[in-house]
């Protein structure tokens, strides 16, 4: 299945066994690697791709003549099965018919939820022994690597390049420069304020998942969902945090808004203690509406209750789509339906991959056109569709993705405000989203909110 983050819950600890690996007093990647990964692989959507030339306004090469001796384009990723494999094959096909005189080394290291990628690309880094680019979310979780000055700043070499710099929405920009200067180019986005719903279950039981207005409304929606028929009220996973640690993200940023939500990533706990709490104490009132047995599957075990009948609702990435468009007869709009989170109307929480440019890098030209290629309309346009996530850019045709996606297009399109994931660290630097981790690991063991929100509170210090 998808890129979500089935057990990648890893902890400080776990991630600073490799840091000797690295030469010593590149003190700001100490804690570049936290979990809350991106790497199960969902069922597969559109399988086509498209033939889109010189869209976007890039750069053009006459196939089969060089005029520059490219040293081979090294690239890492975690995309080694569905979705993601048929996503980053596309692309690399496209990027080889722009550039045939590049040749490319995927390089790619499968397993642990990317986080296995993660520890390579740390320990390549600090060695001054990077490749040419690796697949990696942006914003703050790069900021070590912008700390230790191991990024190259690409706002002229790259993004003045395919009109970018207007393509891209203000949070996909934000995100890919987190230290004030572009490092980085996004080419996905997964949403995360979702609310998924069995169509059935929900008319059976006389709720209308639109009308619902905040999140903490959500508990009487599932109440008489759970009195009206034999379905749960909502699909969860409990066995590992991160599901969770994803949910009340949600939660907090529907009852109380963005400023709230931006203001806990910068570290402000204390400030909006209330906020914080009373989130928690919602999640808590969510959970007795769970199915019985959260603490022993997966979120795709989970999601299966929606195509099933089983469940009402079911929060996740949009990642979860691929599920139900895999899915023989259980159509979008009319099995399965999806609404922004309640309260969210009008924000895009965004969870994104890009590919970074590092300095000291083995092959710095080559690079410079592949990020310039994962930038453009054709990139973005053949990518997408077959991983299940819309692009960053807001001029892709929409031909090849469906309904559903086209609608998360749309929405994306038109949104006031673009928020950043906190489970996936793209709002809060790695070290604190692994004690962020570790406070829902807390919560989804005993669901003491007092003890949780004690735990946030330490998280950033």
């Amino acid at each position: 299945m998808t890129d979500a983050n089935e057990g990648t819950d890893v902890s400080r600890r776990d991630y600073l066994k490799v840091a000797g690996a690295g030469t010593i007093g590149v003190t700001g990647l100490a804690g570049c690697m936290g979990g809350g990964g991106d790497d199960e692989e969902t069922t597969t959507a559109s399988e086509g791709t498209t033939e889109s030339g010189n869209a976007g306004g890039e750069e053009t090469t006459t196939e089969g003549e060089s005029s520059t001796d490219y040293e081979t384009l090294e690239v890492q990723h975690w995309w080694t099965g569905g979705d993601g494999n048929k996503a980053v094959t596309a692309l690399f096909e496209g990027f080889a018919e722009k550039y045939p005189d590049i040749e490319v080394n995927q390089n790619p290291v499968a397993g642990g939820a990317g986080q296995n990628l993660k520890t390579v690309i740390k320990k390549r880094v600090l060695n001054n022994n990077p490749p040419s680019t690796w697949q990696a979310w942006p914003g703050a979780h790069l900021q070590p690597f912008v700390n230790a000055d191991k990024l190259q700043d690409i706002g002229d070499s790259v993004w003045a390049e395919n009109g970018m710099k207007d393509a891209y929405l203000q949070g996909p920009k934000d995100a890919a420069k987190p230290g004030g200067k572009f490092v980085t180019v996004p080419i996905n986005i997964h949403r995360l304020n979702n609310l998924f719903y069995n169509k059935t279950v929900v008319e059976n039981a006389g709720v209308d998942p639109s009308s619902i207005s905040k999140p903490s409304d959500l508990v009487s929606a599932m109440k008489t969902v759970e009195e009206e028929t034999d379905a749960v009220g909502m699909a969860n996973q409990t066995k590992s945090a991160w599901s969770t640690a994803q949910l009340w993200a949600q939660v907090l940023l529907g009852e109380y808004g963005k400023e709230t939500y931006v203001a806990f990533t910068e570290g402000k706990v204390e400030a909006n203690k209330e906020a914080i709490k009373d989130s928690l104490s919602i999640v808590k009132k969510y959970k007795n509406y769970f199915n019985d047995d959260a603490g022993s599957i997966s979120w795709t075990e989970a999601n299966k209750k929606i195509i099933n009948g089983e469940a009402a609702f079911f929060h996740q990435g949009d990642w979860a789509a691929g599920m139900y468009r895999g899915q023989d007869g259980f159509e979008f709009e009319s099995e399965w339906g999806q609404v922004p989170f309640p309260g969210t109307g009008g924000i895009y929480a965004l969870n994104m991959d890009s590919f970074p440019m590092p300095k000291n890098n083995p092959s710095p030209e080559a690079a410079k056109k592949f990020l310039q290629y994962c930038g453009s309309v054709d990139a973005q346009e053949r990518f997408n569709p077959k991983k299940g996530s819309i692009p960053p850019r807001t001029d892709v045709p929409k031909d090849e993705f469906g309904p559903f996606l086209s609608r998360q297009m749309d929405d994306f399109a038109n949104s006031d405000a673009q928020v950043k994931s906190i489970q996936h660290g793209l709002a809060i630097p790695p070290e604190a989203k692994s004690n962020f981790g570790e406070a829902m690991s807390t919560f989804t063991s005993g669901w003491n909110v007092d003890k949780t929100y004690k735990q946030l509170k330490q998280a950033f210090n």
